[in-house]
């Protein structure tokens, strides 16, 4: 499997933290070298390991908040 490079341009937000220390982070973050793209996905302590995510670009997060916005929670 190729590395996956990645830098970590602006941590937003955590979102919750799991018993063993892993965050649910909302991140900016360049894949490879490419434009940064926002990413929610869970993050071992010091962004050692990760696990799956989703990547949005800023049009898919403009999307998503306003579908959340329009929920009735």
């Amino acid at each position: 499997m190729a590395d996956i490079k990645f830098e970590i341009e602006k941590e937003i937000g955590n979102i919750s933290e799991s018993s063993k220390g892993w965050t649910k982070e909302l991140n900016l973050i360049s894949w490879n070298g490419k434009e940064a793209k926002y990413d929610l996905r869970d993050w071992a302590p010091e962004h050692e390991k990760m696990g799956k995510g989703i990547t949005l670009s800023l049009e898919e997060l403009k999307k998503l908040k306003e579908i959340l916005n329009s929920m009735d929670i």
